[in-house]
């Protein structure tokens, strides 16, 4: 099964998107802020990370910055989350280190296309990789 790290903060926004990508098929794996993510990354090595940019203690830009320095996690594709979709958030999320890059709220059918095209026409939803 296809593992989906999700970094937020936000509880309510946590709970309600991984309950939905657990209906897609996906299974999540959670972090509160940024310094959990880059441990639960580490330790877990998920096939992609959903990471909120406004995070506490360490920001999803910075943790991006230290997940693709890493050796085991660089490959891992990011999809930076933000609800302050300013202009430039999107190259600032790349030069970060972001695969790509979604506003808040999410809209799941776009979310979900931009995470299939990060995990390859070969992965399938459900499928063990």
């Amino acid at each position: 099964m296809t593992r989906i790290l999700l970094v937020e903060d936000n509880e309510m926004n946590r709970d309600m998107l991984s309950r939905r990508l657990e209906r897609k098929g996906y299974e999540v794996i959670l972090a509160v802020d940024g310094p959990n993510g880059v441990d639960v990354a580490r330790a877990g090595l998920p096939d992609l990370i959903l990471m909120d940019m406004s995070l506490p203690l360490l920001d999803g830009w910075e943790a991006t910055r230290v997940l693709k320095a890493g050796q085991e996690t660089r490959r891992i594709p990011v999809i930076a989350l933000t609800a302050h979709a300013m202009s430039g958030d999107r190259d600032k999320a790349l030069e970060a280190g972001c695969d790509d890059y979604d506003t808040k709220p999410v809209d799941l059918p776009r979310l979900l296309a931009k995470i299939e095209v990060l995990l390859g026409a070969t992965t399938h939803i459900g499928d063990s990789k």
